[in-house]
């Protein structure tokens, strides 16, 4: 699912991807603690999407969701020290 954002930050998508799966609670609370950031990021389902469950595995050496990728810095799990870390080494301002 590809999130509506003002032009201006479109190219940021393709930096951050979060892999996640619908069963999964800590995959929708990655991508509300995310939107509350205000951050744009494309969201991969792994249950639809064979090739990105490869994918997945590859960067990560996991199965499991969530994995977020943020210009190819890899977390895994529902970190949310590592997530704003990634975020402001990149340029995003985070006040949380």
């Amino acid at each position: 699912m590809l999130y509506a954002y003002p032009v201006r930050v479109i190219n940021a998508l393709n930096n951050i991807l979060v892999y996640t799966s619908p069963s999964c609670p800590f995959c929708h609370a990655i991508k509300d603690f995310i939107l509350k950031l205000g951050i744009p990021f494309k969201e991969v389902d792994v249950s639809l999407d064979p090739r990105a469950a490869r994918d997945l595995i590859i960067k990560s050496g996991q199965m499991g969701v969530p994995v977020i990728d943020v210009d190819g810095e890899i977390i895994v799990g529902f970190d949310r020290a590592a997530i704003v870390m990634a975020l402001r080494k990149r340029g995003f301002t985070i006040s949380h």
